[in-house]
């Protein structure tokens, strides 16, 4: 089984994944889940979505293990949601956040680390500050852009902008920095 490709050099792998046994890998994944269930934990209640940690976790997730361990690490995180387990935002868990109105956000979450971690393998990321934002904040807005496209089926168009995507933008662009200053600090403390 191989999640990775460890023979292709990677411009950004701090946590040396590309290389590392399966078990290892499989390791980190659970990891990665109890982060992100850490993180849904963070959250300033709004409706119908609130804010939560959730796409810094996400983005980081992507970035430090790259797209496709960090892809499948959020799969495995949403799983779990869906299998009951407490992990998103308030303790949610079960199949009624997958129907409700975050449904668009969560199912893009794994095309968000994905996204981030093909950029972060790139290049995008490090000690390229300004691409490192540019990428977590891509990434973050494809998140805006998916769950607000879902959030507007239910409650149309001008609420969903109003209500789940527009309180969001400065969210994003904070988190995008603090990502990019973590893999900074990262990069050249590491």
């Amino acid at each position: 089984m191989q999640i990775s490709n460890p023979s292709r050099s990677l411009a950004f792998d701090p946590l040396n994944l590309a290389s590392r046994p399966v078990a290892v890998k499989l390791a980190f994944v659970f990891a990665g889940t109890l982060i992100l269930a850490l993180a849904s934990q963070i959250a300033v209640p709004m409706l119908p979505v609130p804010i939560t940690m959730q796409t810094f976790a996400v983005t980081m997730i992507g970035a430090l293990y790259g797209w496709r361990l960090g892809a499948l690490t959020v799969l495995a995180w949403l799983g779990e949601a869906m299998l009951g387990a407490p992990v998103l935002a308030g303790g949610a868990g079960g199949l009624a956040p997958f129907a409700g109105p975050t449904a668009g956000y969560l199912a893009s979450f794994p095309l968000v680390a994905a996204v981030a971690g093909l950029l972060a393998e790139r290049g995008w990321t490090g000690n390229r500050v300004i691409r490192s934002f540019a990428a977590h904040l891509l990434a973050n807005l494809l998140c805006l852009v998916l769950g607000g496209l879902y959030l507007a089926a239910l409650i149309g168009a001008e609420q969903a902008w109003l209500l789940g995507v527009a309180p969001f933008v400065l969210g994003a662009v904070l988190k995008s920095a603090l990502a990019a200053a973590v893999l900074k600090a990262m990069r050249r403390f590491g």
